[in-house]
């Protein structure tokens, strides 16, 4: 839950939403995982970014590794290959 005094850096928004995703929205509350709608949307929101985040980085890597020379090619896959067995078991969902 977020503390009191960060009510007063909200905008206000009035708008309408299709009946599924206000149950959607109604379903968090009713879970615990949001005090009210407005953290429901705040969280949704969050979340919707974090994805639009990883599918930018994602492309901007495969431009890079497109781009690579093949000598740097080789020694980032071997870069890569250490990297990915010292991660092996980090959820980096979790991570967020």
């Amino acid at each position: 839950m977020r503390p009191a005094h960060a009510k007063a850096n909200r905008a206000k928004l009035s708008t309408t939403v299709s009946a599924e995703t206000l149950k959607f929205l109604e379903d968090k509350v009713a879970s615990g995982e949001s005090a009210t709608l407005a953290e429901a949307v705040d969280a949704v929101i969050r979340r919707v970014r974090q994805l639009e985040n990883r599918q930018r980085l994602a492309a901007a890597t495969a431009r890079y590794f497109d781009e690579l020379e093949p000598c740097a090619a080789a020694e980032e896959n071997t870069i890569a290959h250490d990297f990915a067995s010292a991660a092996g078991g980090i959820d980096f969902d979790q991570e967020l």
